[in-house]
């Protein structure tokens, strides 16, 4: 199995960076080690891993899979629970187009990952964003889970909010679904949507009425 430093140096390259294979190794690892930080309960190096596994399964649906999976590696490279609003995908999106241009990373294509970043904000994409439509659907993929696998996301989701007291948790992740099931819909690629959408729809509302 290719490892994580080699598969962000294969995405790198073929995002166009010029950087040596060390200096892209050390940036691997370094985002590796942002994304096994303690406060990650949900958002770590599995996520990571799963995020990147989905865009590979449907690369031939984005026209530049190289910067999907560079912004996977670095939509949530920064995070901190206690953040406010989309600070977090802000402050990652400054943080990814920096990173990648410290790469060689064409100033162009390192913008364009940024936006990508940006985008997991509120997962809402145009239809003529194919790149941005599966960095969304890889992200949410959690949400199409099986029973198991679904409450123990929900359940390092409130790890990470562990801060939180139980009724103010309840109405931010009570916000939280509903924008999801207000979008046109969960996952925007048909190939995608016709395989998830039905099981992350019932998730979604399953756990509203928990939380109700």
């Amino acid at each position: 199995m290719t490892s994580l430093p080699d598969r962000f140096r294969a995405a790198a390259r073929g995002a166009g960076a010029t950087a040596p294979d060390a200096d892209l190794d050390a940036a691997a690892n370094y985002l590796l080690g942002r994304w096994s930080e303690p406060q990650r309960h949900y958002h770590d190096v599995t996520h990571l891993a799963s995020v990147l596994d989905v865009v590979d399964r449907f690369a031939g649906l984005a026209p530049n899979p190289d910067r999907v999976r560079l912004a996977a590696w670095l939509h949530d490279a920064v995070y901190d629970p206690r953040a406010l609003g989309d600070a977090n995908e802000r402050d990652s999106a400054e943080f990814a187009e920096g990173l990648l241009l410290s790469l060689g990373v064409p100033e162009e294509v390192s913008t364009d990952v940024a936006r990508l970043v940006g985008l997991t904000a509120g997962h809402a994409t145009e239809e003529t964003d194919p790149d941005g439509e599966l960095l969304c659907d890889a992200d949410l993929a959690i949400l199409a889970s099986d029973d198991e696998r679904y409450v123990a996301y929900t359940s390092a989701i409130r790890r990470e909010y562990a801060h939180v007291p139980d009724d103010a948790f309840r109405a931010g992740r009570t916000q939280v679904l509903n924008a999801l099931l207000e979008l046109p819909s969960i996952y925007r690629h048909a190939d995608i949507r016709a395989e998830w959408e039905d099981r992350a729809q019932a998730n979604l509302k399953a756990e509203l009425e928990d939380l109700a």
